[in-house]
């Protein structure tokens, strides 16, 4: 038997509605065949990440979604302390939350992140939100798949990626509550759990020495670090972090802060210090292949460190140019910057490169941060988890979701995301 929460959906498979799906299947044409546990037993010798692809794309070549509402809102929450992003400080997340509703009455959320010098700004979001969620009310039912290649057209290219993956999350979760399963099942059901770094904003030693030991008594052991700025300011940062947690694993993000002559001094003085990075994350700047490649090599050959591509990989193009040229190690994939089927793209084509993957976010609240998290854990196949972005809001607009104790999230059996915003933040 396939094991429980493979996804694989069949158009030969009995009927299965969920209690949303029940209220309003009215237009008989589309009313569709799909299965959740009824699977065929020669599925069995199907890998994790074969089930996934065939499932979501059999599903998102079979479901007919019919939107009934969708709307774009503001989503402003403040951050607990200043963030860099890049080279970008953020104080605020000034995001877009996204809902759509579909005609059986089961709805979806989605987040667009929005950095500004990033990925634009909120105005601009909004307006595009709002032309993609025009498109969708005035739209005849039409397949998932179909409605997200026309959304894609609608958002193309890097521009507007992270607009795109909201309004991708929001129908993945409405399609997900209407045949009643998590979004981590859908994607896989790799685990049902995931443990995650987590940052440290740009501070003073004291300051960042004083946020360590408050996130290692929560459980966490990886402590992710901005850095680039200052080599010796970085230095004093580490030095008084690891006087206190020498056991605190590191990922070290330079935000494209050095060049490669300083990367490669910083990872000197680090090892007199006695400590070894776990990931040393964008060294250098994004077009900087060249010392990419060998910071990467250095690292690697010299201290077991391996180098991460983050802002240099904006594309698929990108990443396969890491996988061809060893420029890098590990690519870090964030939804906001590729879109949810933009990653899927990226995943597919990293998985027998021998490149590792880590999953990141922008400024984001937990309902982005947890549908990166349920895809994940659904899929199994992500190295490195950087999810941590809610912990560093001054406050939570997200009700439910996934089960949080320290570093660890917990999925639960809750259709879709499970979980909703609260309508004190955003009033629909």
């Amino acid at each position: 038997m396939v094991p429980v929460g493979s996804a694989l959906f069949s158009p030969t498979c009995n009927f299965f509605f969920s209690p949303c799906a029940s209220r309003s299947m009215h237009r008989s044409q589309n009313v569709i065949k799909f299965c959740v546990s009824n699977v065929m037993a020669e599925s069995t010798t199907v890998s994790t990440s074969e089930r996934t692809s065939l499932g979501f794309k059999n599903l998102t070549e079979t479901f007919w979604v019919d939107v009934q509402r969708a709307e774009g809102r503001e989503l402003n929450v403040a951050l607990s302390a200043p963030l860099s992003l890049g080279l970008t400080s953020v104080e605020n997340v000034e995001n877009v939350a996204i809902r759509v509703e579909l005609s059986n009455g089961c709805v979806g959320w989605g987040e667009v992140a929005v950095v500004p010098l990033v990925t634009g700004d909120q105005a601009k979001a909004l307006v595009k939100v709002r032309e993609a969620c025009q498109f969708l009310r005035q739209s005849p039912p039409m397949t998932l798949n179909f409605a997200l290649d026309e959304i894609a057209r609608i958002l193309p290219g890097s521009e507007f990626a992270s607009v795109r993956a909201g309004v991708e999350m929001a129908l993945i979760d409405a399609v997900a509550n209407s045949i009643d399963i998590p979004l981590w099942r859908l994607f896989g059901g790799a685990s049902n759990s995931l443990s995650t770094a987590i940052t440290i904003p740009a501070v003073s030693p004291a300051e960042a020495s004083e946020l360590a030991s408050k996130y290692c008594k929560l459980g966490f052991s990886t402590l992710k670090l901005n850095v680039g700025r200052n080599i010796s300011a970085d230095i004093d940062v580490l030095q008084a972090i690891h006087a206190v947690h020498p056991h605190c694993s590191f990922i070290l993000d330079a935000n494209e802060g050095y060049t490669s002559e300083e990367a490669v001094e910083v990872l000197g003085k680090l090892n007199d210090m006695g400590v070894i990075p776990v990931l040393f994350e964008q060294p250098v700047h994004r077009d900087d292949w060249s010392g990419l490649h060998d910071v990467s090599n250095f690292a690697r050959d010299t201290y077991g460190i391996s180098v991460v591509a983050d802002e240099s990989c904006r594309s698929l193009n990108d990443v396969q140019k890491v996988m061809q040229e060893n420029c890098a190690s590990v690519v870090n994939i964030k939804l906001a910057k590729f879109g949810v089927l933009g990653t899927l793209q990226i995943i597919k084509a990293t998985r027998k490169s021998g490149l590792h993957l880590m999953i990141d976010g922008m400024i984001e609240t937990r309902l982005a941060t947890g549908f990166a998290l349920h895809l994940a854990a659904g899929l199994g196949c992500i190295k490195y988890v950087n999810l941590n972005t809610p912990f560093l809001l001054s406050e939570d607009p997200f009700v439910g979701g996934c089960e949080v104790s320290g570093a660890i999230y917990n999925f639960t059996n809750a259709r879709g995301q499970g979980g909703f915003l609260k309508w004190t933040i955003v009033s629909w």
